[in-house]
C-alpha cells in the first residue's frame, strides 16, 4: 500500500500501511521530543501511577489523592475499560482510559503529566482515542470536565465535542464519532495537516 513508510521518528512523509494501528502510534510533540501512544497493559501500572504521583492536583477529585486509592481507580479503569499510554523513553507521561469498554458512548478521562502539557500530546491522545472508540464500534465519547479547566474545553471543542449539560462545577461534553472526523483522525502522518 504505501511506497513511503516511516523511518524513525521523522514519520512526515509515511502513507502508512496495512499494519498501522487506528493511528499512527508515533508523535513528536511541539517541543520536538518523540512520544510513543501505544496500549495500557499491566506490566505499565507502576509507571502509570509514578505518572500520577507527578500530579499534584486533582480536578473533581481525579486522580485521586490518595495512593491506595489512585491504584484500586487504575485497577477499575484498567478492568472496566481500555487504556492507552503516552511514553517518552519509556517513561508514562500521558494516560487516557475510556469505561465502561462495551457501551456504545462509553465516558473517558485523560491526563498529562504537568511538564509535558501545552505540547500538543493531551490533543494526540484524544485523537487516538477517537480512532481507537471507533475501531471499537463505539457510536459516541462522553467527558465531563471542571468549568475552570478552559484550555481543556477549547481542545474538546475544537476536536468537535459539544456541551451537552453545565453546572456549577462540570460541564458534560460528547462527541458523535461520525464518518468525516474519523476519517480525518485516522489519516496516515503525510495525509495530515
Amino acid at each position: 500500500m504505501a511506497a513511503n513508510m516511516c523511518s524513525g521518528w521523522d514519520n512526515s512523509e509515511c502513507e502508512g500501511s496495512r499494519h498501522c494501528p487506528p493511528r499512527c502510534p508515533r508523535f513528536v510533540d511541539d517541543e520536538g521530543t518523540p512520544v510513543l501512544i501505544r496500549p495500557y497493559g499491566p506490566d505499565r501500572r507502576d509507571a502509570v501511577l509514578a505518572m500520577y504521583d507527578a500530579i499534584e492536583s486533582s480536578t473533581m477529585g481525579l486522580p485521586p489523592e490518595h495512593r491506595d486509592d489512585r491504584e484500586r481507580w487504575i485497577n477499575r479503569l484498567a478492568s472496566d475499560g481500555w487504556n492507552l499510554i503516552a511514553t517518552v523513553d519509556d517513561e508514562v507521561i500521558g494516560h487516557v482510559a475510556v469505561v465502561p469498554a462495551d457501551a456504545a458512548d462509553p465516558e473517558f478521562v485523560i491526563f498529562v503529566r504537568p511538564d509535558f502539557r501545552n505540547r500538543g500530546i493531551g490533543s494526540e491522545l484524544l485523537e487516538h482515542v477517537v480512532a481507537h472508540a471507533d475501531d471499537r464500534d463505539h457510536n459516541e465519547l462522553n467527558l465531563n470536565v471542571s468549568t475552570d479547566r478552559t484550555r481543556a474545553i477549547a481542545v474538546y471543542e475544537k476536536i468537535g465535542f459539544s456541551v451537552t449539560n453545565v453546572n456549577r462545577i462540570d460541564i458534560e461534553m460528547r462527541l458523535q464519532l461520525e464518518e468525516s472526523l474519523v476519517t480525518a483522525v485516522r489519516r496516515p502522518p503525510a495525509a495530515r495537516d
